[in-house]
C-alpha cells in the first residue's frame, strides 16, 4: 500500500515475498541475498505496493548492526590485535587507494574537486551486509580470504568517522580543523573508551545477574539492550551503529556467555538482514536508472573494476596468494551502505545536489545487485590447485579428539564424534579439502601433520587421543613415529592400508588400527549371503566368525614375525582356513584372503 497505513499487511507480504524469494534463488544457485533485493524491486518500484523504503531501511540496518556482533563474538582482542597488519595495512591501504583514484575518475565526469573527493571515498567503502552474509552463507568467512576481506570492511567501519568529519570541512573549501571537529573527535574517542571499559568490567556482571534469575526472556532482552545501546552510543559519537555493536562484540568474546548470546541473537539477525537487502530493493528509483542509464552502465562496471584491481593487487602486495586474492576482490567490488549516509551527509551541506545524490544512490544499489554475480565470476577465475597453500591458523584448536587427515575413513569417523557430542580437531594440508569440509560445518584446520611445531599449535598436548586418516602410508608412518616418541602416553587410532601395514602397526603397544577397507567388506559379504538366501542371524554368525578368525591370524603372525611384505606371507605356512565351507568350494586361506584384499 502507498499510504503504509497497513504496517501488519506490508510485513506479511514483505516476509511472504522472503519466504519465496529467498530460497528459490539459492537453489538457482545465485544467492538469498539477489531473492530478497527481487522481492524489494518487485514491491517497490516495479508494483509501487510499499512506497516509503527509506523508513524501512533505517529499521532494517539494526540487522547490519547485530551481524557485526556475532561477529564480534567470534574475535578476542587478542585475535583483532594478530590482525591488525591485515586491518591497518591492507584495509587502510584498500580504502586510501581505491578512494584517490575514484575520486580523480569522479573529478574527470563533472563534479567538482571536493565534491570528487565525497564521491570516491563513498565508493571506496564496500557493503559489509553483502559480503559477510555471502561469505557466511557458503562457510568462508572463517577461511583465509574470509577473514582478509573482513579485515578491509572493519577498517571501513572505522573510516566512516572521519568521512563524515571531512564533509563539512570539504563543503567550506578548506581543510582546516574547526573547534566543533574537534570536539567531535574528542567525544568519539571518550565514548570508545567509555564502551570499553563498560564490556570489560560491566556487561560479564550483569549477565550473571540476569542468568542467575533463570529468565531466558530477560536474557534475550539483555542481549538486544547491549547491542543496540552500543550501536547507538557510537552513532552519537560520529562513529558507525556497527562499529559500536562490534565493540561490544569483542569485549563479550571471551564471556562464558558468549554463546547463549549468539543463539540469542542470531534469529534476530537473519530477519533483520534480509529486512535490509529488502530494503535496499525498495529504495531504487528505476526512473533515476532510466534517465541516466547510459552514465550508469559505464560508471557501475568502472567502478566495479577498479575496485577489484586495486584489491586484488593490494592482497597480493600483502602475501596472499593468487586464489585468495581473486575471492577477495570479487566479494568487495560492490559500493556500500555508507555511502548512503556519507551523500545524504554531503546533500546536507549542499556539497551534493539531491539529483546527484540519487543517482549515485542508484548506481551503489546496482552495484549490490550484481555481488553475487561477481562473486560467481571470481569463483570461474579460482586456479584448481589440490597444493594450493592456505594459511596455518589455529585460532580455536584443542580438543579431546585430534583427527590428522580427512580421508574418506576421518570424514565418517568425524561425524560419528560430533553426532555423540565430542569435539574433534581436525588437521589436513589440502585447501581444497578443507573449503569443501567447512562447508559442511566441521572444524578444520590446515596444516602439515608431520611438522610437530604444527601439531603443538593445533593442540596435541590437550588431545586425549590421536586418530591419523592419511592417505599415503608413508605419511601414516612418519606421524605415528613422532607421536608415539614426543607423546608416548597419546592413544593412538590409526588407519591402515593393507594386512602388511598393520602387522606393522600392531607391533606398538596400545595402538589400535583398522584397514579401511576390512569393515565394510564384512558388511558386503554379509549382504550377498542374504542375498543368497542364508537368514540374516546366520550371515551375521559368519561375519562375527570372520572378524574374530582373522584377528587371532594376526596374533598369530605377529607371534611368527610375520610382518609386512608379500613374499613373506607367501612363504610361510598356512594357517586354519580363515572360514569353513558350508556349501560347495575351496576354503579361503590367509594367502588368498591376502592377495583378495589388494
Amino acid at each position: 500500500m502507498a499510504d503504509g497505513s497497513n504496517i501488519i499487511l506490508d510485513a506479511v507480504v514483505i516476509l511472504g515475498g522472503a519466504a519465496i524469494a529467498a530460497p528459490l534463488f539459492k537453489r538457482i544457485g545465485l544467492g538469498t541475498v539477489l531473492g530478497y533485493l527481487s522481492v524489494g524491486i518487485m514491491l517497490g518500484p516495479i508494483l509501487n505496493y510499499i512506497s516509503d523504503g527509506e523508513q524501512i531501511l533505517h529499521v532494517a540496518e539494526l540487522g547490519v548492526v547485530l551481524l557485526l556482533f556475532i561477529v564480534g563474538l567470534e574475535l578476542n582482542p587478542s585475535r583483532l590485535w594478530d590482525m591488525r597488519r591485515q586491518i591497518f595495512g591492507l584495509g587502510a591501504s584498500q580504502v586510501v587507494i581505491s578512494g584517490i583514484v575514484l575520486s580523480l575518475l569522479a573529478w574527470q565526469i563533472h563534479f567538482s574537486w571536493n565534491a570528487a573527493i565525497v564521491v570516491g571515498f563513498g565508493l571506496a567503502l564496500s557493503s559489509t551486509a553483502f559480503a559477510l552474509q555471502l561469505l557466511e552463507d557458503s562457510n568462508e568467512d572463517r577461511l583465509p580470504h574470509g577473514k582478509k576481506a573482513f579485515s578491509i570492511l572493519l577498517f571501513q567501519d572505522l573510516a566512516i568517522a572521519p568521512l563524515l568529519v571531512a564533509v563539512p570541512l570539504l563543503a567550506a573549501g578548506t581543510m582546516e580543523f574547526t573547534s566543533e571537529g574537534v570536539w567531535q573527535l574528542g567525544i568519539a574517542a571518550f565514548c570508545l573508551i567509555a564502551l570499553i571499559a563498560a564490556g570489560r568490567y560491566a556487561l560479564n556482571p550483569l549477565f550473571h545477574i540476569i542468568a542467575d534469575t533463570g529468565a531466558r526472556e530477560a536474557m534475550i532482552a539483555a542481549a538486544l539492550f547491549v547491542v543496540i545501546a552500543s550501536a547507538v552510543l557510537m552513532q552519537f559519537a560520529g562513529l558507525s551503529m556497527a562499529m559500536g555493536a562490534f565493540v561490544a562484540g569483542v569485549m563479550l568474546a571471551e564471556s562464558s556467555y558468549r554463546h547463549e548470546l549468539e543463539a540469542d541473537i542470531e534469529p534476530f539477525r537473519g530477519i533483520l538482514l534480509g529486512l535490509f537487502f529488502v530494503a535496499v530493493g525498495l529504495a531504487v528509483d528505476l526512473q533515476i536508472v532510466w534517465n541516466n542509464l547510459q552514465w550508469i552502465l559505464i560508471i557501475v562496471p568502472a567502478a566495479l573494476i577498479i575496485k577489484g584491481v586495486v584489491i586484488y593487487a593490494l592482497c597480493r602486495f600483502f602475501d596472499t596468494g593468487h586464489n585468495d586474492a581473486i575471492r577477495v576482490a570479487f566479494v568487495l567490488p560492490q559500493h556500500g551502505e555508507f555511502a548512503f549516509v556519507l551523500f545524504s551527509a554531503a546533500v546536507s551541506v549542499a556539497l551534493l545536489t539531491p539529483q546527484e545524490s540519487s543517482f549515485l544512490i542508484a548506481c551503489v544499489t546496482l552495484s549490490m545487485a550484481l555481488t553475487p554475480i561477481s562473486v560467481k565470476i571470481g569463483n570461474l577465475l579460482v586456479r584448481q590447485d589440490d597444493h594450493e597453500h592456505m594459511e596455518e591458523d589455529f585460532e580455536g584448536a584443542g580438543a579431546n579428539v585430534m583427527m590428522i587427515g580427512f580421508s574418506r575413513l576421518g570424514q565418517i569417523a568425524a561425524q560419528t564424534l560430533l553426532a555423540g557430542g565430542c569435539d574433534v580437531t581436525v588437521l589436513d594440508n589440502s585447501a581444497e579439502r578443507i573449503r569443501q569440509a567447512q562447508r559442511f560445518g566441521f572444524r578444520i584446520y590446515f596444516g602439515d601433520g608431520t611438522r610437530h611445531d604444527v601439531l603443538r599449535a593445533a593442540g596435541i598436548e590437550k588431545a586425549k587421543m590421536i586418530a591419523i586418516c592419511t592417505n599415503s602410508k608413508e605419511t601414516t608412518d612418519r606421524i605415528v613415529e613422532l607421536v608415539a616418541r614426543e607423546y608416548p602416553r597419546a592413544k593412538l587410532y590409526v588407519r591402515s592400508f593393507d594386512r602388511g601395514h598393520s602387522l606393522e602397526l600392531l607391533q606398538r603397544p596400545g595402538l589400535w588400527e583398522i584397514r579401511e577397507t576390512f569393515e565394510s567388506a564384512l558388511v558386503m559379504g554379509r549382504a550377498l549371503l542374504e542375498g543368497l538366501g542364508m537368514s540374516r542371524t546366520e550371515a551375521e554368525d559368519i561375519v562375527a566368525d570372520v572378524r574374530h578368525r582373522d584377528s587371532e591370524r594376526l596374533k598369530m603372525q605377529l607371534q611368527d614375525g610375520w610382518l609386512a611384505g608379500r613374499e613373506t606371507l607367501h612363504s610361510a605356512p598356512v594357517p586354519e582356513p580363515l572360514v569353513q565351507p558350508r556349501h560347495q568350494g575351496q576354503a579361503i586361506s590367509s594367502e588368498t584372503e591376502e592377495i583378495l584384499e589388494d
